[in-house]
């Protein structure tokens, strides 16, 4: 019931007489001003006022258009009892069957139904990696309450689809890892000193994820000196065997991670190693510090070698130890140190081409310490033990490392190279290549730290 207020009226609420029913409802208009409360009898709908009566009563209202009345019936509120109460409970009436509906829009195409399927398992997934059901996932602290039924059953069938996933396209890598170890191992088999190929911590990645997450160093336009032209290196005769390892004088080995570090974790051995040789403490430097503050380099995104020595020699920067500046397998924004901070730093650096000197480079080994080499490191993904010696092309320098030394003693020769992927790959940590030939590239880009 619909009631309009003038002016004076603050409210207008129905209410019942002692007669009941339709004609003893009533209004009860309460004043604005007075606050007093009239009560005001309601005519009976479809009443005409009678001749003579009230001036101002309102005229009949006109019989509604069949629109208006389609709408009014549908609006219309009927009670759930006959006896219309001040606090009667009212349903809706049934609205009239509107006419035939749009049909649905069609299905999504399989292509929007596997990339939601694949979304739902990758959700699922970190749900498993949460609870503790990933390998090296942590468990989930005991909740005290079993989850429902349906909900399990619902949980192991997509968990076991997720692992029939995995367990395809881990099929689908191992297998082009065999394939590729095959091929390796298979090419120079009379060759007992030759290097070994099979499974390790890689083999899970194909040859183009590998590149672009590990092999990150980038050329340098720095010019290079060629063999021979220090005549200090030259005056030297080389021992069947050496190796800075022995001196104690070369830090662990480290692990980059999946960061594509490896151009700062090679001048930080350098730097770490020239310091030792020259009487001071051997100490693990900040890797993360030339990541983060070296310019014309970009962090674990890839870098050169020579870039960061230049800045360290342009800027005088002291790396600090690396205990102050932790490594984070991350960019991250510069860390600043005042002057009088403890710290290392260098006098200058050198770089060479010993290709087709190879010699002479083990004499600058023997004279300027631990050597940073940039070479191609394609075939090292799947390096066991042994002396790569074959399918090692110098076509392309994307790796940096560290020669720490040399073995002429067996009937191939090879360096000794420290690489930074963690003591589980290849042999804790290092792999031997041959000398002579420039295998890899590892006689092309050579530099030597002063300090």
């Amino acid at each position: 019931m619909k009631v309009k207020l003038n002016s004076a009226a603050a409210c207008v609420f129905p209410s019942e007489t002692k007669g009941g029913g339709r004609r003893g409802l009533t209004q009860q208009v309460r004043s604005r001003d007075s606050g007093a409360v009239t009560p005001v009898r309601r005519r009976p709908s479809g009443s005409l006022p009678a001749a003579g009566g009230d001036p101002g009563a309102r005229a009949p209202a006109r019989a509604p258009r069949p629109a208006q009345r389609d709408a009014a019936v549908r609006g219309r509120r009927t009670p759930i009892s006959g006896r219309r109460g001040r606090r009667g409970v009212t349903v809706s009436a049934p609205r009239p069957a509107r006419g035939p509906q749009a049909p649905d829009p069609p299905a999504a195409g399989a292509r929007d139904r596997k990339r939601e399927r694949a979304m739902e398992l990758r959700r699922l997934w970190l749900l498993c990696c949460c609870c503790g059901c990933c390998p090296g996932a942590a468990p989930a602290p005991p909740s005290g309450r079993n989850p429902p039924a349906a909900f399990r059953m619902t949980f192991h069938r997509d968990l076991q689809e997720i692992n029939q996933a995995l367990t395809f396209a881990s099929e689908s890598y191992l297998q082009e890892s065999l394939n590729r170890h095959r091929q390796l191992n298979s090419l120079f088999p009379g060759e007992n000193s030759t290097a070994v190929y099979g499974i390790n911590q890689f083999s899970y990645l194909f040859p183009e994820e590998f590149k672009a997450i590990y092999l990150r160093s980038r050329p340098s336009s720095f010019p290079r000196f060629l063999a021979g032209a220090h005549t200090s290196i030259s005056n030297l005769s080389l021992p069947l065997r050496f190796d800075w390892r022995d001196k104690h004088v070369v830090t662990p080995v480290r692990n980059q991670q999946t960061c594509g570090g490896c151009w700062a974790f090679t001048v930080v051995g350098a730097v770490e190693s020239a310091c030792a040789i020259e009487g001071q403490p051997l100490e693990a430097l900040s890797v993360q510090q030339v990541l983060d503050c070296s310019y014309s380099n970009y962090g674990c995104n890839g870098g050169s070698p020579l870039n960061a020595l230049n800045w360290l020699s342009k800027m005088q920067v002291k790396l600090v130890r690396d205990s102050e500046y932790p490594f984070k397998a991350q960019n991250g924004l510069c860390r600043y140190f005042s002057d009088s901070h403890f710290g290392f730093s260098i006098k200058g650096y050198s770089a060479y081409d010993f290709r087709d000197h190879e010699d002479e480079m083990a004499k600058a080994l023997l004279t300027l310490g631990p050597l940073i080499v940039v070479v191609d490191a394609v075939s090292w993904q799947d390096y066991l033990g042994g002396i790569i010696q074959h399918h090692c092309s110098s076509g392309e320098a994307n790796h940096a490392v560290l020669v720490t030394g040399f073995d002429k003693t067996g009937s191939t020769p090879y360096w000794i190279v420290r690489n930074s992927w963690g003591t589980s790959w290849g042999i804790d940590g290092c792999v031997h290549v041959k000398m002579g030939g420039n295998i890899c590239g590892i006689a092309e880009s050579v530099s030597a730290v002063f300090v």
